[in-house]
């Protein structure tokens, strides 16, 4: 009975003495506001090189040290290709086109398509015929722009058109700021 009371009276004992009327401590870090943070994009101009042995070109972008890497097991890597159009009245419009991308002629098709690391992204073109004397309009100074985002946020939200680069950049709260060169 005697160590029923002493129980008894510690467990009082120690919850009595809990307040909240102690000093307030230091404030905590501040936490992610919204979206901020939850993904990048790198953009490079590329010049491709041509392999014989393989009939494809092809281009590595390695990602800057002061990027964070890409996760393989948690990122998504959407990769965009810039073309500028001319709309009928004239006027140049800025386009982005998610990779892969097909175009096609009389010898046959090519196509732009990608692999990636966690420190790089390698770019290839890819065709059906001889592309050792494929048109430089689709080899030199090629801009790309590498959007990284975690799959998981993209598998939440099966509305995003992927397809549309400013509607990720928008949705992912992104601006043009805060693209960095790859290079």
């Amino acid at each position: 009975m005697k160590k029923i009371f002493t129980l008894l009276f510690v467990s009082t004992f120690l919850f009595a003495s809990c307040s909240d009327d102690g000093e307030v401590g230091p404030q905590g870090p501040p936490g992610e506001d919204g979206l901020d943070g939850l993904g990048y994009t790198l953009e490079e101009q590329i010049t491709f090189d041509y392999y014989s042995d393989s009939n494809s070109y092809s281009r590595l972008i390695s990602i800057p040290d002061d990027v964070a890497t890409i996760n393989p097991e948690a990122d998504a890597v959407l990769v965009y290709r810039y073309r500028e159009i001319q709309d009928n009245d004239g006027n140049f419009i800025d386009t982005w086109s998610l990779i892969p991308q097909n175009f096609f002629f009389d010898e046959g098709t090519i196509q732009y398509v990608y692999n990636h690391t966690p420190s790089d992204v390698e770019i290839i073109i890819e065709g059906n015929f001889d592309l050792s004397n494929l048109s430089t309009d689709y080899t030199n100074n090629q801009i790309f722009r590498i959007v990284v985002v975690p799959s998981d946020y993209l598998a939440s939200n099966n509305d995003l058109d992927i397809t549309n680069y400013n509607e990720v950049m928008k949705e992912l709260n992104l601006k043009t700021s805060d693209i960095k060169l790859a290079n």
